[in-house]
């Protein structure tokens, strides 16, 4: 190959590689565009806000906003980038904090009916052996993980160990997680409300920078959401009400428990974790990544021949 004509050659990199950024540079601003409209058009509440799906109710002071079922997805799969789930009841968002802010994070609201759950065990938890439990599962399932396509997760241990109180029958908990080719760690910080025919689930993920912040958050959340009168964990009617099959430690685990009394610790682990929330700006940022990158490969094939 002649020099001028790999010269040419170069030019021509360049000049697409111009486009590319060009392109993305359209593409975000018009992603950015379409994510704008999207949250003008959010109907936030404030103050009391019921929860039907789930008898319960959150009473939330001017730290919070909510969101019912179909602004909640909306946020969860459009802007995002979660797979469809028709088991969110809405979204718990703090005053402030906008669903596009690069340190923004929102609360899930879903509920589980699978019956009254015994806090029997609660006293008796080895959290330290639970912990160790939950990250063999972690390390058995990334397999299966990675078969599907998706990257493998570490669970490296309590962000913030587990807490139940008897009293108001609330569980709190925080862990922290690194995923595959992700730079940063994750916080996935719980909160489980007990009721008479199931519990409540509360699940925020941010950033591990943002873990004062979550954990600030979260405290202030706790008290403002409870079950309504007669479905209250205290209106158990062991006559006539349906037990879970499992009790307080599964639900740390991840959200459904053993079958036969056993910890079904993989099944348990990947629902607690199913609920990744991807911000735009990160998605956008792969994607630039991705196109220089392959810039940066064509030119290089360039230089060889030439």
């Amino acid at each position: 190959m002649t020099l001028a004509k790999g010269w040419l050659l170069g030019l021509l990199a360049v000049g697409l590689g111009a486009i590319a950024h060009g392109a993305a540079a359209q593409g975000q601003e018009e992603a950015q565009k379409q994510a704008q409209a999207l949250v003008a058009s959010l109907k936030f509440r404030d103050g009391e806000v019921a929860v039907p799906g789930a008898e319960a109710r959150f009473r939330l002071d001017q730290n919070f906003r909510y969101l019912e079922a179909a602004d909640a997805r909306k946020v969860l799969e459009q802007l995002w980038g979660n797979p469809p789930d028709d088991t969110v009841l809405g979204l718990v968002v703090p005053r402030g904090r906008g669903v596009l802010d690069e340190q923004g994070w929102a609360v899930v609201v879903t509920y589980s009916d699978d019956g009254y759950v015994s806090d029997d065990d609660a006293a008796e938890i080895d959290y330290a052996e639970l912990l160790q439990e939950m990250k063999d599962g972690t390390s058995e399932e990334n397999a299966a993980r990675k078969e599907a396509g998706y990257g493998g997760i570490e669970l490296i241990g309590w962000a913030e160990p587990p807490h139940y109180d008897a009293t108001t029958k609330k569980l709190y908990w925080a862990k922290e997680l690194a995923f595959e080719g992700s730079e940063g760690r994750t916080l996935n910080y719980d909160i489980r409300v007990l009721g008479r025919r199931g519990y409540l689930s509360l699940n925020a993920i941010s950033g591990m920078q943002g873990l004062k912040d979550v954990q600030a958050g979260m405290q202030r959340l706790l008290p403002q959401v409870e079950f309504d009168q007669g479905a209250r964990y205290a209106d158990y009617d062991s006559k006539t009400d349906k037990v879970a099959a499992y009790g307080i430690a599964a639900l740390i685990g991840g959200g459904l428990a053993a079958k036969a009394g056993l910890f079904a610790k993989l099944g348990v682990l990947l629902l607690g974790l199913k609920k990744l929330l991807i911000p735009l700006a990160l998605v956008a940022v792969a994607f630039g990544k991705k196109i220089f990158g392959l810039f940066k490969r064509d030119r290089t094939k360039t230089a060889t021949v030439s």
